[in-house]
């Protein structure tokens, strides 16, 4: 779980965003030294960035909207690469096709507008690479009584 970073995303205004930005260094570090290791590795989780335009419902519009800011794209990004993780859901799913597997509790009626992002990951080392097989999204769940926002995500490895 990467911390959401509040409404701000500005470290100097919003001490929660500052906190997100430093949890991320963290983990580009962590990646960086543990990427031998991550070779047989499975990273799942909420990771509350959408990086890509086909991750969000409105690339231009969430630009300056915590989740997609170029600032935490750039360094999920960097995180992948230096890990030398697979984004297991992109391997399946290339771009331009959107996907999401989360919707804003703002929204009064989430399925007509579909403004959603994806903030969930799952990523595999290099070692699990060939192994991806196909993946689950229970979208529905998002309409079921007292839901999450965020909708149950799964992958198979063969």
């Amino acid at each position: 779980y990467i911390p959401a970073g509040g409404d701000i995303p500005d470290r100097e205004q919003n001490e929660k965003f500052g906190q997100k930005l430093d949890f991320l260094a963290e983990l580009e570090s962590w990646s960086q030294r543990l990427k031998r290791e991550n070779a047989r590795s499975v990273l799942v989780g909420d990771l509350n960035i959408a990086p890509l335009v086909a991750d969000v419902w409105n690339h231009k519009s969430l630009l300056g909207v915590v989740s997609h800011t170029p600032v935490e794209t750039e360094t999920l990004t960097r995180i992948l690469n230096v890990g030398e993780w697979t984004d297991a859901i992109r391997h399946l799913v290339p771009e331009p096709e959107r996907f999401y597997t989360w919707w804003s509790y703002r929204s009064s009626d989430w399925a007509a507008a579909n403004k959603g992002r994806r903030l969930d990951h799952i990523w595999v080392g290099e070692a699990l690479k060939s192994r991806i097989q196909s993946h689950a999204l229970t979208r529905d769940a998002r309409g079921w009584e007292r839901p999450s926002d965020h909708v149950p995500l799964a992958l198979t490895l063969r």
